[in-house]
């Protein structure tokens, strides 16, 4: 039997950060974060089981009402017997962002701590739980006509001479953004050319949960191959369980733009335009999947809050629980 291996520096960091005497009298949140297909659902469930918690979702798809087997909702059972928030709150035709996100998740887990239980905030939205916990940048400062003008140069230079300049303006924000994120890029660029401030900086002024509450954040991982493997049966267990069909039951509906972003709807669309085959929309989704995963990884990789626990070979629950 296996050791679920819980890696420290997120204590070490969370205690440098808050002092180890500072959080007696907070109220205990726990984030159970990961990349999809990883165990999170399991884990946050049979825990909430044990400590008297809620489930609080943080994945930006499963607010969708529609949507249940492409976005691997917790199943009718288990939230008949532990409350679930932020699950099914919106339609596929309504735009969910952020900030919604940010009202309603810092909403619902005051509503569980009024309750005297624990919330258990759980999902693989690495930019969901960084709002959260640390409250969202205001989107106020604009430049319209600026932003147009990067996006010109982008068109004619390319994206690497945008990053040198935002790397010489803002270096803290530049580590935090690829490249190729031009979109991000650019908005780091035109809050510095509004504010003359880098965004790195304002952003420390935003106000979230941290420091707030005595928070645990946990990232659960696996073997890399281990991992892909549990995506490739989740798609295949998807399409077993109806993922067609429930794509099927989108047509006459006008998709928001993030849910057209959901892993599985535009690829089972294709097959229903006759772009190819179901099993290559199949494999399709299996390898976007992947992807998915490796970039959500990349995001909670530079936060140092957390504490890795890395699920061996042979874990059980219980051992992974404890």
């Amino acid at each position: 039997m296996g050791q679920a291996f819980l890696i420290p520096e997120g204590r070490k960091a969370k205690d440098a950060v808050r002092g180890d005497d500072t959080n007696k009298d907070m109220k205990k949140i726990i984030f159970i974060v990961g990349p999809t297909a990883v165990g999170k659902t399991d884990i946050a469930f049979q825990l909430a089981r044990q400590i008297n918690g809620e489930i609080v979702s943080c994945d930006s798809m499963q607010v969708y009402k529609e949507l249940s087997i492409i976005t691997s909702k917790p199943s009718l059972e288990m939230r008949e017997q532990i409350p679930h928030h932020l699950i099914d709150v919106v339609s596929v035709e309504e735009e969910f962002n952020v900030a919604a996100f940010n009202v309603l998740a810092t909403e619902a887990i005051q509503k569980v701590l009024a309750g005297q239980k624990v919330p258990v905030v759980v999902g693989g939205s690495g930019m969901y739980m960084e709002i959260l916990l640390d409250g969202i940048f205001e989107e106020t400062i604009k430049d319209v006509d600026f932003r147009q003008q990067l996006k010109g140069r982008v068109q004619k230079e390319g994206n690497q001479k945008l990053y040198c300049e935002l790397q010489q303006v803002d270096s803290d924000a530049a580590c935090k953004i690829h490249p190729n994120d031009v979109r991000r890029v650019i908005r780091a660029l035109e809050v510095y050319h509004v504010t003359q401030q880098p965004m790195s900086q304002l952003q420390k002024k935003r106000c979230g949960l941290w420091g707030k509450h005595d928070i645990d954040i946990f990232m659960i991982n696996r073997d890399r191959q281990e991992l892909y493997a549990r995506i490739d049966r989740r798609v295949e267990e998807m399409f077993q369980e109806g993922a067609v069909k429930e794509i099927e039951g989108l047509k006459g509906k006008e998709l928001s733009l993030t849910a057209q972003r959901i892993i599985g709807v535009e690829e089972i669309q294709g097959y229903f335009n006759g772009d190819y085959e179901l099993d290559q929309a199949k494999e399709m989704m299996q390898q976007n999947t992947r992807r998915f995963a490796k970039r959500q990884l990349t995001w909670f990789r530079r936060d140092k809050r957390l504490q890795w626990i890395d699920i061996q070979p042979g874990d059980v629950l219980p051992n992974i629980l404890e």
